[in-house]
């Protein structure tokens, strides 16, 4: 049995994979496997343990004649042909739950890094401006007691919501639908978007990336938030127009944005959004714990041994391959 990796993983934990089965592991791991390279070693291959920059297109399945399983570390898919593997019968395994908490506790730091000024601030004393004290210095937002949009509250809009109650924040949300259940679990309240928009002081985005997402929020949507409201996103990046939110941003007519992800990644230097001081970008770090990648590493592992045993993956993303 071949695994092919397309990126290099370096734990304990791939001692899993029995010794009888080749390995074959792109060598790098913070540069994409090239799609040539890709679908050469792909050829021949019974699984594949893949992430959220690999492109696993028509073409990809076309070439991979003898693959049994996908199996991704990441829990969106919205890389991956679905129906293509589908239609071969190929499951395709990818690892939610794990990671909720360390992306909502990302989401929480931009929130108040963007609230403070931390950035801004961080510039200022590297560029050797700090002269004096003053009253009003990187004056920011306040956390306590405002209120936070949640935009998708499904597994990490839970944790995010709890989080803010600790810290004595009013929550409202907006899903396809109300959920009742969760608005009494969680004492939070349901609006369409455009009431989150208008009343939150801090909107987070937390929508997977689909159709129905694709650029829900655009300059329209940002034009209807408070001028001194901070927008984050952790989610995916085609949910932004992101030339819409650098329009807002370079008007000052939102206070700060902190973004995890965007439309191309990996986000080059000169992109508009990063020459803007009230913009704080990571590179899509949301589940970058020591922990949480070590036990996705993990699943992913699972779910590939499972496949290449004909047995139910631990997490199936088109489950109607069992039937």
């Amino acid at each position: 049995m071949k695994i092919l990796f397309t990126r290099s993983i370096q734990s304990p934990l791939l001692k899993l994979i029995p010794e009888d089965y080749e390995v074959v592991m792109w060598p790098e791991e913070n540069r994409v496997m090239p799609k040539e390279a890709l679908l050469k070693e792909v050829a021949d291959a019974d699984a594949i343990f893949t992430n959220v920059t690999d492109q696993l297109d028509s073409e990809f399945f076309e070439h991979a004649k003898k693959l049994k399983i996908v199996s991704t570390m990441a829990v969106g898919f919205d890389n991956i042909d679905i129906k293509e593997a589908t239609k071969r019968g190929i499951p395709v395994g990818h690892t939610p739950d794990v990671l909720s908490e360390a992306v909502a506790e990302l989401a929480l730091m931009l929130m108040l890094a963007c609230a403070r000024r931390v950035g801004e601030s961080m510039q200022f004393i590297k560029d050797n401006k700090w002269e004096s004290w003053g009253p009003f210095l990187f004056a920011g937002q306040k956390i306590s007691g405002a209120k936070l949009g949640i935009i998708g509250m499904g597994r990490i809009g839970k944790i995010l919501a709890k989080q803010a109650k600790a810290l004595n924040m009013e929550v409202i949300y907006t899903n396809r639908r109300p959920n009742p259940k969760i608005e009494d679990e969680l004492n939070v309240e349901y609006r369409n978007l455009e009431a989150l928009l208008n009343e939150s002081d801090y909107v987070v985005m937390l929508a997977p990336a689909s159709a129905e997402t694709y650029h829900m929020m655009g300059y329209g949507q940002f034009s209807q938030m408070k001028p001194t409201s901070i927008f984050v996103n952790v989610s995916r990046g085609s949910t932004v127009d992101e030339e819409g939110l650098y329009k807002i941003l370079s008007e000052n007519k939102i206070f700060a944005a902190g973004l995890d992800v965007f439309e191309v990644e990996p986000i080059r230097h000169n992109h508009p959004l990063l020459t803007l001081d009230n913009v704080i970008a990571v590179p899509h770090i949301g589940s970058a714990t020591k922990e949480t990648r070590d036990k996705m590493v993990e699943i992913a592992v699972i779910n590939i041994l499972k496949g290449l045993q004909g047995e139910c993956l631990l997490h199936t993303v088109n489950e109607e391959v069992y039937k």
